[in-house]
């Protein structure tokens, strides 16, 4: 028989085990639950079985006991109706001048059993034998009804051994059961027999008991459910606001819910969030300060060029100013595009992308876009448009013609820019990002670029959770991709 691989029970365990906290940790209290519940009931119906086997042997043990004594203080001529008054249909006494043999002899609970008779009785255990037997058993009711007990026959046969020869007519009186024999002498050739019959142990399912152990573990579990729900629903505001933060959106403050674990974690995010808002406030507005004082002093220094009579030197004062005048004019749009709120919604991607590539069509640039149709997306969609205007215009100014492709993914939106150009070497990929950097080899100061369009649509790209990657193409050109984050909360 061919074994069932681990591999397959690791899968599926994998498939069904919550991926969500929530999930989670409703399955662990649920499991652990299940489990203490079901070996508490165990515990209780073992014990509970014990218990009533005690039980029902110190009533026998009593019994005999009381039987015994009854008959050694009253005359033989009675002893037949104690015995029948002291009988009953699950415990029957009987005399004989031998003890009764049983088929089978127990050696753990008889021997105990003889013990604790033994110091019930004050009797010596030599004059006492117990052992577990199974019993041809008439039914009491029957047996009553068609054979009526004589006081002058003190050892009826109220049970025959299985062995023992009977009337076929009387077949359907007779019954199998386990029994306990217990015999005690009570002086020469005389014993005292009790013969009690074992019931059988009743079903390990008790329904009663079941349904109240049902109810309280779905009491527990519901009043679970709600308490874990409380917690991760805190959890899980935290985690969407997180999530929208990350991508540049304007988030409230948190409530401060649920336990004080989760109440700490959302007021350690809450100011977390004011810091980084403040600090990226206050440093943007230090360098638009300092873009927006620079064209004072350059203002100035080109009316000082004017005056210079050397005009090859002139010629390249002017030049370098109107360069730090480009310069200054693009960090202040860097900053202005920093500091800008614009409100994050929903807005038709696939249309967006088309109406950049239409308008640069329009103004003369070689642009071709593919896309599958409407595609709704979360954005901020001015600041995107604008990067992707900023990558577009790069792929034609440097490639000639730009081709553009929108695919959706699984958990991402992928956008690629693809040009003819030269591409860029595998140690620059990086270094292009950068402020005020422009690849001399590829780029040409007379376009009028400064450096910094390629950093701002990394920066915007990268407030709404997504990267840019440069990378070659095997046929010769450059494609830029931009991945965006298909948002969950």
């Amino acid at each position: 028989m061919k074994a069932f691989p681990v591999a397959n029970v690791r899968r599926w365990m994998c498939w069904l085990w919550p991926r969500s906290l929530r999930g989670q940790m409703i399955m662990l209290v649920l499991v652990g639950l299940a489990l203490a519940q079901g070996l508490g009931y165990a515990i209780y119906r073992f014990e509970e079985r014990s218990g009533r086997q005690a039980l029902r042997d110190e009533f026998v043990l009593t019994r005999v006991v009381s039987v015994a004594r009854l008959l050694a203080d009253t005359p033989q001529t009675l002893h037949a109706r104690v015995l029948n008054a002291a009988s009953s249909r699950s415990l029957r006494f009987s005399l004989s001048e031998q003890p009764t043999h049983v088929s089978k002899v127990g050696r753990g609970r008889p021997a105990k059993l003889r013990e604790r008779l033994a110091a019930m009785s004050g009797r010596d255990v030599a004059d006492i034998q117990i052992g577990l037997g199974s019993k041809r058993w008439k039914k009491w009711r029957e047996h009553k009804h068609k054979h009526d007990v004589s006081d002058d026959n003190p050892s009826h046969d109220w049970w025959k051994h299985e062995h023992d020869d009977h009337d076929d007519d009387d077949e359907h009186f007779w019954e199998e059961h386990p029994v306990l024999v217990l015999a005690t002498r009570l002086g020469p050739d005389r014993w005292l027999n009790a013969t009690s019959v074992i019931k059988p142990p009743e079903p390990f399912f008790q329904w009663p008991t079941l349904f109240s152990v049902g109810l309280a573990a779905l009491i527990l579990s519901a009043l679970i459910v709600v308490t874990v729900n409380r917690i991760t629903q805190s959890l899980g505001g935290l985690a969407s606001a997180a999530e929208r933060f990350g991508r540049g959106e304007d988030t409230e403050p948190l409530a401060e819910r649920g336990p004080e674990d989760v109440r700490g974690t959302i007021r350690a995010f809450n100011h977390m969030r004011d810091r980084l808002d403040r600090f990226v406030r206050d440093r943007t507005q230090m360098l638009a300060a300092i873009s927006h004082d620079l064209r004072t002093p350059i203002a100035a220094l080109r009316v000082r060029a004017e005056l210079i009579e050397a005009s090859e030197t002139r010629a390249r004062i002017l030049a370098t100013l109107d360069e730090m005048q480009r310069m200054t004019e693009a960090t202040l749009a860097f900053a202005r595009e920093d500091a800008d709120q614009e409100e994050t919604r929903l807005v038709d991607l696939h249309a967006l992308i088309d109406s950049v590539c239409n308008d640069l069509g329009d103004a003369g640039a070689e642009v071709e876009y593919r896309g599958p149709g409407r595609i709704t997306y979360r954005c901020r969609s001015t600041s995107l448009g604008r990067a992707l205007r900023n990558l577009i215009e790069n792929a034609v100014r440097y490639g000639e013609r730009a081709r553009v492709m929108l695919t959706e993914h699984e958990e991402s939106l992928r956008i690629q820019i693809e040009d003819d150009g030269p591409g860029i070497a595998e140690s620059d990929r990086e270094r292009v990002f950068e402020l005020f950097v422009r690849l001399e080899s590829s780029r040409s100061r007379e376009t009028g670029g400064v450096g910094l369009g390629l950093a701002i649509a990394r920066t915007i790209v990268h407030r709404h959770g997504g990267d840019i990657r440069l990378e070659n193409r095997q046929k010769g050109g450059l494609r830029a991709s931009i991945v965006l984050p298909i948002a969950s909360g």
